[in-house]
């Protein structure tokens, strides 16, 4: 169907016309598509759906599974306007939430830098409930009509002639192929292009279980490595963690991922000894394309990872900027007591939930070790960054943030000192820019040049998204939600985060649900979900959000200061106030930011003890001040006021 026609199609379906095509229904899994009424069921039960998306599943569905690019989907839904392409995207966002996709199940997948294309299979169920066919439909004449006999003359001398030209076509053709039958051959043979790849946690073969966390920190080295390539997606480390002692065929995964290449392999460490062992397998096709093992001593473990990486950039042909290429072939040699440490660190921060103070604690203490051992570390000073922002926001009072303003500043410029092309630390100067220095063009750099030097680090496309949201550009928020998405299937949160700072609270609470309903032990999906049901003023729904998210956290000091500002909104001095004497309590000797009590003083209804405190934090330099001035419901009956107004313009901020 040409894309005029899908035009036409669409265009018809949209006025009611009984075409046998716009009354067919389009079925796959649970779904089933309405043509005729634009519905979209799941069982019994109609899915909410805006017309583009609507049009945009239509579209995806008929082209049976093959991709559509960007600029045809635009044409033939915005037909006669001109539009950004960030509409797209944003009508594809929405699509993908209303069907529930999954890490486990996709339906509308990206095909990088072209466009998108419908995962699922789809069986065409016309109105009549019998499959159609139309290949027997003729004109039927009368034998005795007066034009009969003079057509059967032509028919007999019409037959002749085909024959013979029949005959000469098969000799021509059989000919043509025994020529072309070599080279048909060799393209057969031919692997399809890899454009997007992941790694599988590798097998530790050790037959030492304490050796776990070497295994997943070498997968995790492998894939920061093969994420410089800006030509190649490669999947984030959480979502691949999921199929670490998975059953499931590599086509499954692949598809599941949508990914073309899949790197599986096993990693030994005996004593001084490392021994890596991957394979690039074509995995749609479940083809084996490359293999090699690795042997070095420990302390050349990361010039290893490099040439393993380098190694798979040359089977999938990757085009690698000069840049990248230098960064490949400046791994250095690094202290093996430095290296074991930092990959401790690494596991500990990487491989548990960031909201736990316990594992943070242990990977700073790792980080810290690994500098000890080799000064000269760049990755050690990064991760140890990392870890005092973390430990600021959820490390439930260890660390003010002054102290760890100072101590990840000092930490990141000194890895970047030691690297200029360390990805993973311009992410982290971006975030101190954004949180601590108010500085949003500065930031804005630093997550750009992250993203130029690890194209497919999922951290740095989730804060971007973020704060990109913060900056007030939707489009282009949505847009790096969907590219972390990307990377990063099993990603929770950054979704709820771009829309809390959209103050978007509809969506807000609607992504809550979801996310709620698939991540039940999360706290930070409900904490979101209660500032959503803050926003749309259902306090009481807000209350038993907040009060799961407390005590997920083990008493989050976040969580509770939505809870007492909620109390005190509601009436509730008693249970409101007590909660304040504690969070003032602790932000006495800088455990807790000044703002986290301003939030229940506004809600008690004393706006001057409010903002007095709020003032407090902005001097103080707060991390929660860049991230919940501007979006935080908590702090509404603020805003009218000149002193609330006359601080936002002083962040450089606006409502």
């Amino acid at each position: 169907m040409s894309s005029n026609q899908r035009s036409m199609f669409l265009k018809d379906s949209q006025t009611g016309a009984m075409s046998s095509l716009a009354s067919s229904l389009y079925a796959f899994g649970e779904f089933r598509v309405d043509v005729q009424n634009r519905v979209l069921r799941r069982g019994e039960g109609p899915i909410a759906l805006t017309p583009k998306a609507f049009e945009l599943l239509l579209l995806l569905i008929q082209h049976g599974g093959e991709v559509v690019s960007k600029d045809e989907l635009m044409r033939t839904m915005w037909p006669d306007s001109f539009v950004e392409e960030s509409n797209l995207t944003q009508t594809v966002f929405m699509l993908r939430k209303a069907l529930g996709e999954t890490s486990r199940q996709r339906y509308v997948l990206t095909a990088q830098g072209r466009g998108y294309r419908f995962a699922p299979e789809v069986k065409s169920i016309p109105a009549n409930g019998r499959a159609r066919d139309t290949s027997s439909i003729s004109v039927i004449q009368r034998d005795d009509s007066p034009t009969v006999n003079g057509q059967r003359d032509r028919a007999r001398r019409t037959r002749k002639h085909a024959v013979l030209a029949f005959s000469f076509l098969v000799l021509f053709a059989i000919g043509l192929t025994l020529w072309l039958l070599p080279a048909l051959s060799r393209r057969a043979n031919a692997s399809p292009p890899i454009h997007s790849i992941a790694v599988l946690p590798l097998d530790n073969l050790s037959g030492d279980p304490a050796q776990d966390y070497f295994a997943a920190a070498m997968t995790d080295e492998l894939i920061t490595n093969l994420a410089k390539l800006g030509t190649l997606r490669v999947t984030s480390r959480t979502t691949v963690t999921l199929y670490k002692h998975t059953n499931k065929k590599l086509p499954e995964i692949a598809r599941e991922l949508d990914v073309d290449g899949i790197v599986e392999g096993s990693v030994v460490r005996v004593g001084q000894r490392v021994r890596i062992t991957a394979q690039l397998i074509q995995a749609r096709a479940d083809k084996h394309i490359w293999a090699e093992t690795y042997d070095r001593d420990f302390g050349d473990a990361l010039r290893l990872q490099s040439d393993v990486a380098g190694a798979i950039a040359q089977q999938v042909r990757a085009q690698l900027t000069s840049e990248q290429q230098a960064q490949f072939r400046s791994a250095q040699a690094v202290d093996p007591q430095a290296y074991d440490a930092y990959l401790k660190g690494s596991y500990y921060l990487y491989n548990s939930p960031i909201t736990v103070p316990g594992p943070l604690s242990q990977a700073k203490a790792y980080f810290e070790d690994a500098i000890r051992r080799d000064p000269n570390f760049s990755r050690a000073y990064s991760g140890l960054a990392n870890a005092y922002i973390y430990l600021s926001v959820f490390g439930q009072t260890q660390l003010s943030s002054v102290e760890s303003y100072k101590y990840a500043q000092e930490a990141d410029r000194k890895a970047l000192q030691l690297d200029p092309n360390n990805g993973e630390a311009y992410e982290v100067l971006g975030v101190l820019n954004w949180r601590s220095d108010f500085d949003w063009d500065a930031a804005d750099r630093a997550f750009s040049r992250s993203l130029a030097l690890s194209p497919s680090y999922s951290c740095a496309h989730e804060d971007r998204a973020v704060f990109l949201a913060f900056m007030g550009r939707r489009a282009e928020a949505l847009e790096e939600v969907e590219k972390s998405t990307q990377v990063d299937p099993s990603a929770t949160g950054v979704e709820l985060a771009v829309y809390f700072q959209l103050r978007d609270w509809s969506r807000l609470v609607e992504s809550g649900i979801r996310e709620a309903a698939a991540n039940p032990s999360e706290w930070t999906v409900h904490a979101n979900l209660g500032a959503g049901f803050e926003g749309i003023g259902k306090l009481p729904e807000a209350i038993a959000e907040y009060q799961k998210a407390s005590d997920l956290s083990n008493g989050n000091l976040d969580a509770i200061a939505s809870l007492g500002h909620a109390y005190a909104t509601i009436g509730n001095r008693g249970q409101a106030e007590a909660i304040l004497r504690g969070l003032e309590q602790k932000a006495k000797d800088g455990r807790a930011s000044p703002y986290l009590a301003a939030t229940i003083y506004a809600g008690l209804g004393k706006k001057d003890k409010a903002i007095q405190l709020i003032e407090q934090a902005y001097r103080e330099k707060s991390f929660d001040i860049a991230w919940i001035l501007k979006p935080d419901p908590r702090t509404d009956n603020l805003r009218s006021d000149p002193r609330f107004k006359d601080l936002l313009r002083r962040t450089g901020l606006s409502q």
